[in-house]
């Protein structure tokens, strides 16, 4: 059976249980998918985040997630997986990320799927500015421990 492999890169919101559905569909080998969405948070007090804006290079974006994806798929045995990940102005509540990932089994499924976000977390190439509620606009530095998560999948 023909691997099913989805990444899109879009401004406009996805609807998780559509995007399960066209993973899933038709086929009988799958014992476990595993979804990770990623939603703007807002937070409260001075911090509060009133949008996130987030800016990528159209056709590199796309380019090295699949080589991500491929590696996924050639460390664990998946059956499927999906990314999709927004750009533009994001606003509390709203969907940032989805990841999908389906296998036989679920280890392989979790395993990927946590793979698959550290990298988005870590190396993707998105960058992202938080606006705040004072009309404050900063970027988002990278995080140690973002990077010591994606780290332990060195090979």
């Amino acid at each position: 059976m023909t691997m099913l492999v989805t990444i899109r890169l879009q401004a406009a919101d996805f609807d998780v249980n559509r995007e399960i559905a066209a993973l899933t569909a038709g086929n009988t080998n799958i014992g476990a998918v595993v979804s990770f969405v990623g939603i703007c948070r807002g937070g409260e007090g001075a911090d509060a985040i009133a949008a996130l804006t987030l800016e990528h290079y159209p056709g590199m974006a796309e380019a090295e997630i699949a080589r991500h994806a491929e590696e996924a798929m050639s460390r664990w045995p998946l059956t499927g997986l999906t990314v999709i990940h927004r750009f533009g102005r994001v606003t509390p509540g709203e969907n940032i990320v989805l990841v999908l990932t389906a296998s036989s089994h679920r280890e392989a499924a979790f395993q990927a799927a946590e793979f698959l976000m550290d990298y988005l977390k870590t190396n993707a190439p998105f960058w992202k500015s938080e606006e705040r509620a004072d009309n404050q606009t900063t970027w988002v530095d990278a995080r140690d421990h973002d990077d010591a998560a994606a780290a332990r999948w060195k090979k």
